[in-house]
């Protein structure tokens, strides 16, 4: 294989590498019990207190999360008790889904 060709199959794989890691997709955390603190409904965004989600390797804590859907945020309001799934989606702590 010449030299030009070695170089153009690594700008290859390193091209193919790079596109399928933007699709590898984990698993959303098992069901956490959590309580709401705070909703920013404009921002997309609700502030729960919530244990340790091994899954997303966070221990128990107060945190804010961006929602998947900012429809989720209906008929939630702080000081209610909920169970929800979270994710990292583009390196952002994500609910994936909620639940009282």
């Amino acid at each position: 294989m010449t030299s030009h060709a070695k170089k153009w199959l690594t700008s290859a794989v390193v091209a193919i590498a790079a596109v399928t890691a933007g699709l590898v997709v984990a698993a959303p955390s098992a069901p956490v019990q959590g309580e709401v603190r705070k909703i920013d409904a404009a921002a997309g965004k609700i502030t729960l207190k919530h244990g340790p989600i091994s899954e997303l390797e966070l221990p128990a804590m107060t945190l804010v999360y961006v929602v998947q859907n900012a429809s989720m945020l209906n008929g939630v309001k702080p000081g209610d008790t909920v169970k929800f799934t979270a994710d990292k989606v583009d390196g952002r702590y994500t609910v994936i889904s909620i639940s009282k």
